[in-house]
């Protein structure tokens, strides 16, 4: 499997506990031999990246169901670093609790608040159990086996189980199946070689009639599909907006080239956040 080449025991920072799903998509991306950095917050993976602390990073952008992680969109717009790889993971949570635990020893769920939404319909029918956010899916199950609770279970991943030493009560417990989210690696500019099938951006416009259908037929033109659009509010400046743009295009290519020049020409702001590959 193609995988994005870092010196063996690069150090990835991530947010969650070892086996959270960025820890998954870190390994998908960068491979085995990573040296995982996790953090507990979101910011504080682009902090050790921007301090050199880290190689790189991963944190997701997007979820097929929930949609979008404004603060990690948020985060990019102010830290000087640039997408150098995307994955897609497919979500799929388990209940899973200390070996001594039974279904009905469990009195807690515990997970993060997105994972416990995602599977409304069975911790519904578990009327008796006090459903409790926690800041990550993983850190949940590390939880439940550093205090020893025979009483609690988690929701995350089958990797968390296995790491942790944990047993799975019920499998594939999420409300829908296809329930993937876009990752995406992050590195200090210039550290590795820009180009690949996708290419993401940020802009601003001046506040005046068909600024937008005109930024935008600059990639309807040459016949450059966009695969996202986000707009997130500019701080200090109220109702105006950042635009977040992902196109299948290479930046090496005249095609893709030609198109981002235009765009320039036309914007108040422009920053190329990367152009990359998927893996």
């Amino acid at each position: 499997m193609k995988r994005l080449k870092v010196p063996e025991q690069a150090r990835i920072a991530f947010q969650g506990e070892l086996g959270a799903f960025s820890h998954q998509a870190a390994r998908r991306i960068f491979g085995a031999r990573i040296d995982p950095l996790p953090c507990v917050a979101f910011e504080d993976c682009f902090r050790r990246l921007a301090s050199g602390r880290a190689a790189a990073a991963v944190v997701p952008i997007e979820n097929s169901l929930a949609g979008s992680i404004h603060q990690n969109y948020d985060l990019l717009a102010r830290h000087r670093v640039e997408a150098v790889g995307e994955t897609y993971i497919r979500i799929e949570h388990h209940l899973i609790a200390h070996p001594d635990a039974t279904m009905g020893s469990i009195r807690q769920v515990l997970s993060h608040p997105v994972a416990l939404a995602q599977c409304q319909k069975v911790l519904r029918s578990l009327r008796a159990v006090e459903k409790v956010s926690f800041y990550d899916t993983a850190g949940s199950v590390k939880h439940i086996r550093d205090a020893r609770l025979s009483t609690a279970a988690a929701v995350a991943s089958a990797q968390a189980a296995r790491m942790y030493g944990m047993k799975i009560l019920r499998r594939n417990i999420e409300d829908h199946r296809e329930n993937f989210t876009r990752f995406l690696a992050l590195a200090r500019c210039g550290r590795f070689p820009q180009g690949g099938a996708k290419t993401s951006i940020v802009f601003s416009l001046k506040n005046e009639p068909g600024a937008l259908f005109k930024a935008l037929s600059v990639f309807a033109l040459r016949d450059i599909n966009l695969t996202k659009i986000e707009s997130r509010p500019i701080e200090g400046k109220p109702w105006e907006y950042l635009f977040y743009v992902d196109l299948q295009g290479d930046v090496r290519t005249s095609k893709c080239g030609h198109a981002l020049n235009h765009l320039r020409e036309m914007t108040a702001y422009f920053r190329l956040l990367g152009s990359y590959s998927s893996f």
